[in-house]
């Protein structure tokens, strides 16, 4: 703000209009009559001759306050502060509680530059005559200069109440609320004055910074934009200007403010947090990461800069440096708990759960009622198979808040704890846990796996073949519960058939739900039994399978049936002779049968294309076109030229009966792709022409 030097005409003319009728009675007549010559001398401009003709008068009269006045007035309109000063000081020996004089006094310390020295004169002034209120303005502004921003308010304020029209000082009050960053008040100060005369305003970027800290963005584009229409080198409304754009959301054009400041100021490091923020919003990583670098060098105190540089590579995944910055932050404000919990998480989505526990209990210790936290404590618990712990914790939990994912995470502890009990030979606790997973709505075929197992360790037969069908049912690609299931069918025949377990089974893949939608895998494949069957017992199996194909030939459909049927109790997991038997209760029209036949080929063998295909044809007879869709694409999956296309054409008419045409005629193409009947290659060009 430049302060205006402040005319006192009026102020001298009542200084001497005072001073006259206090001292005209002294003056002798030699003394009065120069007094005049001089004022006629000084009306001509003449300074000089006015200047002689009041010292001679002070000589003959041997000291007048009125001259000592006039004289100091005349030396401070030649700019002879020092004189003027002097023969100020003899009037205030003279009189010494003149107020004005004081206030004159006090504007030539101003213009001198000397603050203290003019502070100290108004205030004395302010002493002798509190009434004259126009004084509190040459307080406020000497307050001002001296950065007594908050001291200057109060007296500007003071000021106004009796002066409210006196633009100059509204202004600078909106200047001081600016700099003491009371972006509210000085907002309301400057639009003030807006308001009051548009046309004259010229703060349009201190306003419009006050704006946009006062999360007034649209209205301080508006203002900033005019600031840099009148100024376009305007450095602190671009800027500010940017920043207004990046709270808006616009950070294309935000991009381009801060590139403009930034190629005429290369250095100026303190906007490269914002910046570094702007382009951390806009996915430009590496730009950012590089900004942020440049902010810590030159504010290496500054624990934003490490932060939101541990969020950048926290967003980018590279959680070693993420850690490795915010862990410099802690080091600045060891008590930052919101600093704890990035660290923990860092550490938990590197799957670094030992670590994470660690943190997620410093971090209870100073909130032990945060729920997020000690539902991540609990999947970490559960990561490190500390299964107690973690369904203590999340039972816990379930008694705060009802909430999905973590009941979600209590199943599949329970479910992970019951496998391990089975392992372990407790299958009654394993039991009771798989029960209760179920009942908490865990629906996947591992649980029905499990308990298929425990049963079968407990030597309920009838329990453990109903689960392990269960669970193929759910999961019917995993191949470890169907390759399992043949086992225990051939363990129900034993002697015949020998099979050699493998102890060494790994639990398969849980998924874990983090709050922060992160998953913590902890895994592998189960490996499926190995069934060893003598030379006798297939040479037996062989001659009942001859027997079965010369009845099935002869039409002799249940003599057919039950010699497969001999030879499934010595190789139960014979997906062909298992196809056979589908094969034959289909042409009896007994579908039930037939698809129950056909389900069993693909249990022991998931890839067996013919069980899937069969299968396929079975439920397009029940008309139940989604299972013979998902078969017919299962087929097509395992081997597209199968049957030279037909599984494109089947799945063809799967999709026309269930409407959807566009998918049919693109399977139909596929057939034609795949066939070389030509016969029939016309036929179904003639549907898909129908369809189109």
């Amino acid at each position: 703000m430049k302060i205006r030097k402040q005319l006192l005409t009026t102020i001298l003319v009542s200084a001497l209009v005072l001073g006259a009728q206090a001292t005209n009675a002294q003056m002798t007549p030699e003394a009065t009559t120069l007094y005049q010559e001089a004022c006629t001398a000084e009306h001509q401009q003449d300074l000089k001759d006015a200047i002689s003709k009041l010292e001679k008068a002070i000589a003959v009269s041997g000291g007048d306050a009125m001259l000592y006045t006039k004289l100091a007035g005349i030396y401070s309109e030649i700019d002879q502060y020092d004189k003027a000063l002097e023969n100020y000081k003899k009037v205030t020996e003279i009189n010494p509680d003149d107020a004005f004089v004081y206030i004159s006094i006090g504007s030539i310390y101003e213009n001198q530059g000397k603050y203290k020295e003019a502070l100290t004169a108004y205030n004395k002034a302010l002493d002798i005559f509190p009434e004259y209120k126009f004084n509190y303005y040459n307080i406020a502004n000497v307050q001002y200069q001296l950065r007594d921003y908050n001291g200057a308010i109060k007296s500007y304020n003071l000021f106004l109440d009796t002066y409210a029209q006196h633009a100059e000082a509204r202004e600078s009050l909106a200047a001081s609320y600016y700099a003491t960053k009371d972006y509210t008040n000085a907002s309301k100060q400057y639009q003030r004055i807006y308001d009051k005369n548009p046309e004259s305003f010229k703060n349009y970027s201190e306003y419009g910074i006050s704006l946009l800290n006062t999360d007034n963005s649209e209205k301080a584009v508006e203002m900033l934009e005019k600031a840099i229409e009148i100024d376009p080198e305007n450095n602190s409304a671009h800027l500010g200007l940017a920043q207004s754009y990046q709270d808006l959301g616009k950070n294309d054009m935000a991009y381009e403010q801060y590139q403009i400041v930034l190629q005429k100021i290369p250095n100026l490091n303190t906007v490269r947090l914002d910046y570094a923020n702007l382009l951390a919003d806009m996915s430009k990583n590496t730009e950012a990461i590089t900004q942020y670098n440049m902010y810590i060098k030159a504010f290496p105190n500054d624990i934003n800069g490490y932060k939101n540089l541990a969020a950048v590579y926290k967003e980018v995944g590279n959680y070693d440096k993420a850690i490795e910055n915010y862990l410099v932050a802690l080091q600045k404000d060891s008590q930052n708990i919101e600093l704890k919990k990035e660290i923990a998480n860092c550490y938990h989505n590197k799957k670094d759960y030992q670590t994470a526990l660690k943190y997620y209990n410093e971090i209870l210790t100073a909130q032990p009622d945060n729920l997020d936290i000690k539902s991540n404590k609990a999947i970490a618990l559960h990561a490190l198979k500390q299964y107690d712990e973690a369904i203590s914790l999340y039972q816990e939990l379930l008694t705060t808040k009802d909430d999905k994912t973590i009941k979600t995470n209590l199943n599949d502890a329970l479910v992970s704890r019951g496998h391990e009990l089975v392992e372990k030979g407790d299958n009654t606790k394993a039991i009771e846990d798989f029960k209760t997973a179920i009942k908490g709505g865990y629906s996947d075929g591992y649980v029905y796996y499990g308990l298929a197992k425990a049963y079968r360790a407990e030597g309920d037969n009838t329990k453990a073949s109903e689960n392990y069908e269960k669970a193929i049912s759910i999961n019917p690609d995993k191949t470890v519960y169907s390759a399992e299931y043949s086992d225990f069918i051939s363990s129900l025949y034993t002697p015949k058939v020998n099979i050699d377990n493998t102890d060494n089974k790994v639990l398969p893949t849980i998924s874990l739900s983090m709050d922060n939608n992160e998953q913590n895998i902890s895994s592998a494949e189960k490996t499926p039994a190995i069934v060893k069957t003598s030379n006798v017992t297939i040479k037996q199996n062989e001659d009942f399978i001859a027997e079965g194909d010369k009845n099935y030939k002869a039409n002799n459909y249940d003599a057919a049936v039950k010699n497969y049927q001999d030879a499934l109790q010595l190789v139960p997991n014979d997906a062909v002779t298992l196809l056979k038997i589908g094969n034959i209760y289909k042409i009896k029209e007994d579908n039930t049968k037939a698809v129950n036949f056909y389900q069993k080929s693909i249990i022991v063998n998931p890839d067996y294309t013919d069980g899937w295909f069969n299968l396929g044809l079975a439920y397009a007879n029940e008309n139940n076109l989604i299972e013979s869709q998902k078969s017919f694409e299962k087929v097509i999956s395992l081997d597209p030229d199968y049957n030279f296309g037909y599984a494109y054409y089947a799945l063809g008419k799967a999709l026309e009966h269930q409407g959807k045409k566009s998918d049919a005629i693109k399977n139909y193409k596929l057939f034609i792709k795949h066939n070389n009947d030509k016969d029939m290659i016309n036929t179904v060009q003639a549907e898909i022409k129908h369809l189109q």
